[in-house]
């Protein structure tokens, strides 16, 4: 599973990499917190420490300014919205927030259609979607027969389930023996879109 970049992670290795470009050698931790507003030197390491462990910074042990980027094809991955949170659980108010996160490209199919949101609950804990995680959804391919997708209940609350067609009812149906599934008449349901991918920050 790919680990995703904060959006302060990924501003922290966008500006590591520029000065790198126009310096040729790598920021101090003042520097870097000084362009971007951080006062403490601890809090940039973290930041820094996070991008080593994610494999898109490495270090030099025996320099002082030892930070540099990991070369990566640019074309890996791509930033889209992070629209706010789905239940894997009961359904919860759908609340749309604007962020960003980077995806691999190989989980996004229309990048126009494509957004993440981010999981609360377990009731998808069987398919390996736990709480925290982020799934990449689809929003512009229609839902198969038991696809894991995102369903809009009643225009205004969010839930992640197994997708079934049942006559004039849908199955939303759980990844966790301890939950039912819900049985929601077809025109109080929208599916917003298919999960294509998860993300997991460590």
């Amino acid at each position: 599973m790919a680990m995703a970049l904060t959006r302060r992670q990924r501003e922290v290795f966008d500006f590591i990499r520029e000065f790198i470009q126009q310096k040729g050698y790598s920021p101090s931790l003042e520097e870097i917190g000084s362009n971007l507003g951080l006062s403490s030197v601890a809090t940039v390491h973290k930041h820094v420490q996070h991008l080593v462990e994610k494999g898109r910074l490495r270090k030099s042990w025996n320099r002082s300014r030892s930070v540099e980027p990991v070369p990566e094809d640019d074309e890996e991955t791509l930033t889209v919205p992070l629209l706010g949170t789905v239940a894997a659980g009961a359904p919860i108010e759908a609340i749309e927030v604007s962020e960003s996160i980077e995806v691999p490209r190989a989980m996004v199919g229309n990048p126009a259609g494509t957004f993440v949101l981010r999981v609360v609950g377990d009731s998808m804990i069987d398919e390996q979607i736990r709480e925290g995680d982020y799934v990449v959804v689809d929003g512009h391919r229609e839902a198969q027969e038991g696809e894991t997708v995102v369903a809009l209940l009643g225009g205004e609350d969010a839930t992640l389930k197994k997708l079934y067609r049942d006559g004039p009812n849908v199955r939303l149906v759980p990844a966790n023996a301890r939950l039912q599934p819900l049985v929601v008449p077809a025109d109080q349901v929208k599916i917003r879109g298919v999960v294509r991918g998860l993300l997991r920050r460590y």
